[in-house]
């Protein structure tokens, strides 16, 4: 999951519906991938109890995007600033998101783990650039088949695949495929954010690595999407051989 933007819902139903729909996927870990709000940690407080419902059995979770730093509000202090955040972390602590702010953690399984990295904001073009891979992987090993949730997919090309640590599968979120676009499987896929980010939209691979960007749960400033929906991403990992 992607970009929920709780200041913008206006209909419980439905993020219910979706809420449930994620459920429904039985997932054994959920990773959201930042933009929770759009600027302060209390749009989230009427959907505490909705998201709260989120559940997975090796853990929910979750990294900061651009939005949930609250930058681009004009403070009267920074201590409200920093009291807004602090708001934001002990959300996220209440409905069960484990916020990682360029740290680790791993999912064990029958003696083998695969660790979870999530970086704070790193993005391209004046954005929040608080991303730091070195202290997020400081128990990672080298060899661990590692999942990097970063928001921004700006971070992949300019620093990810070639870092010296290999990251086989990044997540991120961040576009939302400007909301706006075609795209008819198999065939076409456009938007104009394409013009922005190189990846926007599903699947990217480079270097024997992929980036998956979530096309976003929720929406920011054009209350619809037209041509490019919201999304839930459901990813199965397969074990292949050393030969493959």
């Amino acid at each position: 999951m992607s970009d929920i933007h709780s200041g913008s819902f206006d209909n419980k139903k439905k993020i219910e519906y979706a809420v449930d729909l994620v459920n429904q996927q039985e997932s054994d870990a959920i990773l959201f991938t930042g933009d929770l709000v759009n600027n302060f940690a209390a749009e989230m407080i009427p959907w505490q109890s909705t998201f709260s419902k989120l559940k997975a059995k090796d853990g929910v979770f979750s990294v900061l995007g651009n939005h949930d730093y609250g930058d681009y509000v004009d403070w009267d202090s920074e201590a409200s600033k920093q009291k807004n955040a602090e708001q934001l972390y002990d959300i996220q602590k209440e409905i069960g998101f484990d916020l990682m702010l360029n740290d680790s953690r791993f999912i064990e399984k029958n003696g083998q783990r695969i660790a979870v990295v999530g970086v704070e904001n790193w993005g391209k073009g004046g954005f929040k650039k608080a991303g730091d891979l070195r202290k997020a992987t400081k128990n990672v090993n080298a060899d661990d088949f590692k999942i990097l949730m970063s928001h921004d997919p700006s971070h992949w090309e300019a620093e990810v695949i070639d870092d010296q640590y290999h990251y086989h599968l990044t997540l991120s979120g961040h576009t939302h495929g400007m909301q706006f676009g075609i795209e008819i499987p198999g065939w076409i896929k456009w938007s104009p954010v394409g013009w922005r980010y190189k990846q926007w939209a599903g699947i990217y691979q480079k270097k024997g690595q992929y980036i998956n960007v979530n096309r976003g749960f929720g929406y920011l400033a054009y209350p619809g999407r037209v041509g490019i929906w919201r999304e839930i991403t459901v990813i199965e990992l397969k074990k292949g051989s050393k030969e493959a």
